[in-house]
């Protein structure tokens, strides 16, 4: 996956993300429904396959690392992946991607987890530890209805 960068003082500023305006562009082409804008997501990575990882701004009046993290995937695939970016980036330790956590075309895929995002994941949540598979249970859990809230927006 590909993140967008931002300066190495500000990790989380608004040049690390697509748009408001690029945001609503794909949010519209995604869905074919030409009245939507993309307010509601805030756009931060993308796979391999076209799919974008994005925080979903359900969560009035929390900040933005409180918010669940959602996959859009270029062949309409949907799924909050992590409730949070704590929980993202020990799915990202345990070598998941947003779109392994979101599909499940993989089942027997072995994932390797990684130190230097555990590293990461272990300096801004220590106390927060999670496999993928929790992190993406416990998501599913709390958002069971991300894709069909999704699904019908699309025209």
């Amino acid at each position: 996956m590909t993140l967008r960068r931002s300066g190495p003082s500000c990790p989380v500023a608004s040049a690390a993300f697509l748009s408001a305006d690029e945001t609503t562009a794909w949010f519209r082409a995604w869905t074919g429904n030409g009245d939507l804008n993309g307010d509601g997501f805030r756009v931060f990575g993308q796979d391999g396959t076209g799919g974008y990882a994005a925080f979903w701004l359900i969560r009035r009046g929390r900040a933005l690392v409180e918010q669940p993290v959602v996959f859009l995937g270029s062949e309409g695939e949907t799924g909050v992946v992590a409730c949070n970016l704590a929980g993202f980036l020990w799915l990202l330790a345990d070598g998941f991607g947003p779109w392994e956590a979101a599909t499940s075309y993989e089942p027997d895929r072995v994932p390797r987890a990684n130190r230097e995002l555990t590293a990461i994941a272990e300096d801004f949540a220590p106390h927060l530890r999670a496999s993928a598979t929790a992190v993406t249970e416990q998501a599913t859990r709390e958002f069971p209805d991300f894709g069909d809230t999704i699904m019908e927006l699309c025209r």
